[in-house]
């Protein structure tokens, strides 16, 4: 299989998975747990399959989030709730999600078979958990009973098993998180402006980081990559999509057609609803 089909049926899933982030009743449900502000809900729910962890070990594995942020928001989560009741909490506004965004089709035939692919998908995943730490969390937490849940769990473990790869993928280029986030900027796809301020970088550190970039050749001293960076962040994509063949393989590319065909209305529902934007 190609690491480019890996990577067209990855995506054109994702929203399924991704509208945990973004969703009100989620961030209502953490607040009502105790939760200090969104960011103890987004990293705390989050992080919880991998247990009580370390604040450490959370910045280790949200990488380019600005580790001041992530001590902060950190502080709160366990002694509001054990990791348990977050796992359980984020599962319960899942199922809400859900089924409102896909209201009567929640319990078709085409999610019970999407679900049935994507599952089969990770399970794979779950064989070779080795140097994924937040996919290892997710992956020892037990499968839900609906249909429309497992197949949300499918793809988030889906998503971490790719995204700890794509850690991998950029310490292998000498990349810090700060670095691979103005490179991420530099591309053009996302604003500086707004990566900045999602992952909560000042901008004295976020342009000492360009400095740093720059005398070593990746990017201008705009902030745009040179051929040299560009050529890194082509490297970083495509080990990043080799790195998260093996799940979809197991499918074949016949049935990664049917994955895209099936998740495309799906995706599309979760997006029109409105409950996907960026964090």
């Amino acid at each position: 299989m190609s690491p480019e089909t890996a990577r067209k049926t990855w995506r054109t899933a994702e929203p399924i998975h991704g509208f945990i982030y973004f969703l009100p009743e989620a961030a209502e449900a953490y607040d009502a747990l105790g939760a200090i502000g969104p960011r103890t809900g987004y990293f705390a729910s989050r992080v919880a399959a991998m247990g009580e962890v370390p604040v450490d070990v959370v910045i280790s594995t949200f990488y380019n989030f600005n580790p001041a942020l992530v001590r902060e928001a950190m502080v709160p989560a366990w002694k509001v709730a054990p990791a348990t009741k977050w796992v359980e909490t984020r599962l319960a506004a899942v199922d809400v999600g859900l089924r409102r965004g896909w209201g009567g089709v929640v319990d078709s035939p085409e999610i019970r078979e999407l679900a049935q692919l994507l599952r089969a998908a990770a399970e794979r995943a779950c064989e070779s958990p080795e140097g994924r730490p937040l996919f290892a969390g997710h992956a020892s937490l037990a499968w839900p009973d609906e249909p429309h849940l497992q197949l949300w769990h499918a793809q988030s473990l889906l998503r971490e098993f790719r995204g700890d790869g794509h850690i991998a993928a950029l310490v292998c280029e000498g990349l810090s998180g700060l670095e691979a986030l103005i490179t991420h900027a530099g591309a053009g796809d996302v604003t500086a402006k707004v990566l900045a301020s999602s992952r909560a970088w000042p901008e004295q550190e976020w342009n000492e980081g360009v400095d740093g970039l720059a005398s070593r050749g990746i990017v201008n001293a705009d902030g745009s990559l040179t051929e040299k960076g560009r050529a890194q962040r082509d490297r970083i994509e495509l080990r990043t999509d080799e790195l998260s063949v093996a799940p979809y393989s197991v499918l074949g590319d016949e049935k990664c057609e049917r994955v895209r065909e099936l998740a495309r209305p799906l995706s599309r529902a979760i997006v029109d609803s409105g409950m996907i934007g960026f964090r």
